[in-house]
């Protein structure tokens, strides 16, 4: 009677849970393009992009002309010296500096392509963890609930037995005491499974009180060879993170370039065209005419003699330049310990499919036989109960360590072939 009562409150909980949230099964190829297509951070760190490519169309915009008109008026009233007009055009010439702008502007550019390819690199490995991380969840949680099965029919079993009088009662309440307890590891597990869940909504876009994705496949063990050398030489070839450190170093000569050029004066170009009245004074008269002017201004530039700022710009390019170094060897190691962690995670899958739970399961079936027939205690169920859970639980958290390092070896190498 105890067991339906729990059964219908577990229906009832299910049930609320459907009307306030969605389960909806997803493969693993639709759940990566829905985290591509929908992932909110993705969407804001893609807007980088969009900025930069607004800059370099801003870069390549030239200096405004000026348009200027004076008026004079020679005291033409009273000493009829006459009047005059003069409009003039003219035109700053930065020499370089422009050029070198839209230069920096485009290398600013092809670096926030690259640093978005590099936040896609660490977002598909980490939205492929958590997918991971649900199965592994939703499998431990099946262990659970057939441990809190097995044991719940052993203690059905032990209230027949001890009715019969063939078993003592403190057998009984302890069979039964051991599976109240499974079942609180029970709701812990699927606790956590619900945790799992939102996880990967998170990744999708989606609200927690909306829908619910669940993998439809089950933690495996994929087949893949690698040879290390050829992984260095492809995560130094193709890892972004190490192009965008490498585009950095060009971002920061461009800056020089700039730097040096912004150094230079600017030069003024104009031209005017002028109209001065007849002069009617006695003493010095004059006929109306037109006048036209050019000109070259150049600034002396005494502020250029401080080097401040060009050498500032010196030191960030060799700065860049060393960090990149350092990078190169820094993925050389990352690469090496991924590959290995995949290795080590690679035996330890072989040594549990090797015999191992095979072993333990027989072990159990064995000891509920003789335990039926009377020949063991309930003692050495549990034990046997508890050792295969163990081995079931411990094979899961391999299989997901597997499967989470051979993630982690391609997201170092700059590689993915991942199909789920």
């Amino acid at each position: 009677m105890k067991r339906y009562n729990i059964v219908l409150f577990t229906l009832i909980v299910c049930a609320c849970s459907v009307q306030a949230q969605t389960v909806e099964p997803i493969t693993y190829k639709q759940y990566m393009h829905k985290v591509s297509a929908d992932n909110l951070e993705y969407a804001a760190e893609k807007m980088n992009v969009s900025a930069a490519h607004a800059d370099v169309i801003a870069a390549k915009v030239f200096d405004d002309p000026s348009l200027s008109f004076t008026y004079s008026n020679n005291e033409d009233h009273t000493l009829q010296m006459g009047q005059s007009y003069e409009l003039e055009l003219s035109q700053n010439v930065t020499l370089g500096r422009r050029t070198a702008g839209i230069k920096l502007a485009r290398s600013q550019n092809e670096l926030a392509e690259i640093v978005l390819d590099d936040y896609f690199r660490n977002l598909q490995a980490d939205a492929t963890i958590a997918y991971l991380e649900v199965m592994k969840q939703k499998q431990l949680s099946d262990i659970k609930r057939s441990a809190w099965s097995n044991m719940y029919d052993l203690a059905k079993s032990d209230s027949i037995r001890l009715a019969s009088g063939k078993i003592m009662e403190v057998e009984a309440i302890q069979s039964k005491l051991e599976a109240n307890i499974m079942y609180n590891e029970v709701l812990q597990a699927e606790t956590d499974l619900k945790q799992a869940y939102m996880q990967l909504s998170l990744f999708v876009g989606t609200t927690v009180t909306d829908t619910l994705f669940h993998p439809v496949e089950e933690l495996k063990k994929p087949e893949q060879v690698f040879v290390l050398n050829g992984l260095i030489e492809g995560a130094i070839e193709h890892r972004s993170d190490l192009l965008a450190a490498l585009k950095n170093t060009e971002v920061a000569r461009r800056e020089l370039i700039l730097a040096k050029r912004e150094k230079r004066p600017d030069v003024e170009f104009s031209l005017g065209w002028s109209h001065n009245k007849r002069v009617r004074n006695e003493e010095a008269p004059a006929p109306a005419f037109n006048g036209v002017s050019a000109g070259i201004a150049i600034p002396l530039s005494f502020s250029s003699l401080n080097r401040g700022a060009v050498n500032a710009a010196r030191f960030r390019a060799r700065q860049a330049e060393l960090q990149y170094e350092q990078m190169c060897l820094q993925v050389q190691r990352e690469v090496m310990g991924a590959y290995q962690q995949f290795q080590s995670q690679a035996l330890q899958v072989k040594h549990y499919e090797g015999g191992i739970l095979k072993q333990a399961q027989d072990v159990l079936e064995g000891k509920i036989y003789s335990y039926n027939r009377g020949e063991v205690s309930l003692l050495e169920i549990l034990n046997a109960q508890r050792t295969y859970d163990e081995v079931q639980a411990q094979y899961i958290e391999t299989l997901f360590n597997y499967n989470a390092a051979l993630v982690e070896l391609e997201r170092n190498c700059g590689i993915w072939d991942i199909k789920g």
